[in-house]
């Protein structure tokens, strides 16, 4: 059984191929055109997949793509209503989704009439929980995956048992870990699409002097484990995150998502040309500090309702090493799992593996441990 997985049309285009529960290669289609985050459709990387594993496009079973529009209509169309220059600029996006067989079958000179895959639509975050879940080599264990938006949802957390996954809860757009910290990186004078880890070394060099004002930016929900962002200090609820990632000869990139309420209680933004001083750094101590807060108290209030021990963590926030290095002192779980590429680059492989697992049911007989799943070169071609 050959399932090919594939993230396209959003920044960290790849694709991965598994064959009997086995994942045989995974990459991006940035390590082909040279486009750091390259969106679009990855062709070469599914070339590259399929050349790995031996077979053509005509021995693929399944295909696994880790969108699925139907997730969370309602919502979507709630902010079509208020949005629409978004909901079309998403329109355009879902129709290059909808021809996914198209654009495969294309990219091989083939009929899409005479692809005989099945092609499987996973929900974002659901795809992200699997890439970490049925990878790592628990056998049960709580699963967290939160990013900046994926399927208007920003969170979802659940439980891994066996071959399955169990879905507890999801927090959906516009509150979003991934996004507060997007925006206050914008605001820090970062600007281009995956600046973050900048901001999160540049906290180490400040004090969370700031910090009351981050706890009104980002709140927790006191009667769940939760959280929501203050809105007037974003823009992204009122004409919808600005993202520009379709092509694959670009790098993606997202408008501006502070409003200028941050600017009144923190003090101007930052322009990308201006100095770093202490200022900055301290707002940086005060950001990571309560993203921590925030996000270990989530995984504290589920330590304590689970016997679980051990957590497996996707997503974009999972990329937060200073705080991942926490979670053995602050939550109580003592086993901790991320994926190596916890950001959507490994949405291919967790879709693959999602429909290996949760579709099909097959059992587990896999563990990702090591990441060498790309192209590899010999010295001597690292010489030309």
């Amino acid at each position: 059984m050959n399932i090919l997985g594939i993230n396209a049309y959003h920044g960290n285009a790849s694709a991965a191929i598994v064959c009997d529960g086995q994942l045989i290669a995974a990459v991006e289609e940035e390590r082909f055109n040279r486009v750091k985050y390259a969106a679009g459709f990855p062709a070469q990387a599914i070339r590259y997949c399929l050349k790995e594993a031996g077979l053509t496009l005509s021995d693929i079973d399944h295909v696994a793509v880790p969108r699925n529009p139907y997730a969370r209509l309602a919502t979507k169309l709630f902010y079509a209503l208020r949005m629409p220059s978004f909901a079309r600029e998403r329109l355009k996006v879902l129709a290059k989704f909808t021809g996914i067989p198209e654009a495969l079958a294309a990219a091989f000179d083939s009929d899409p009439k005479k692809l005989g895959a099945k092609f499987h639509r996973i929900e974002h975050h659901q795809a992200h929980l699997a890439s970490a879940f049925f990878v790592s080599p628990f056998e049960h264990a709580f699963l967290l995956s939160a990013d900046g938006l994926g399927d208007f949802a920003s969170t979802m957390w659940g439980l891994g048992i066996g071959n399955r996954m169990e879905i507890d809860g999801a927090i959906p757009f516009p509150h979003s870990l991934g996004l507060y910290y997007t925006a206050v990186t914008q605001y820090l004078g970062f600007p281009k699409f995956g600046d973050e880890y900048k901001v999160m070394g540049l906290a180490a060099y400040g004090q969370p002097e700031q910090l009351e004002v981050f706890r009104d930016i980002l709140r927790q929900d006191h009667k769940f484990t939760g959280f929501h962002l203050s809105l007037k200090y974003f823009t992204h609820h009122r004409t919808g995150p600005e993202m520009v990632w379709a092509e694959s000869d670009k790098m993606p990139a997202l408008g501006k998502l502070f409003s200028e309420e941050m600017s009144r209680r923190l003090g101007p933004a930052r322009s990308p040309e201006e100095p770093l001083d202490q200022r900055h750094r301290n707002l940086a101590a005060s950001l990571q500090a309560r993203l921590e807060e925030v996000y270990f108290r989530l995984l504290t209030l589920k330590r304590l309702h689970t016997p679980l021990k051990a957590v497996c963590l996707a997503g974009g926030v999972a990329f937060n090493c200073v705080a991942n290095g926490k979670i053995f002192d602050r939550t109580g779980f003592e086993q901790v799992y991320v994926h190596p590429a916890a950001g959507d680059a490994g949405l291919a492989v967790g879709a693959a593996f999602y429909v290996w697992h949760q579709k099909l049911g097959k059992p587990r007989s896999f563990v990702m441990d090591h990441t060498y799943w790309g192209p590899g070169y010999s010295r001597e071609e690292i010489r030309r």
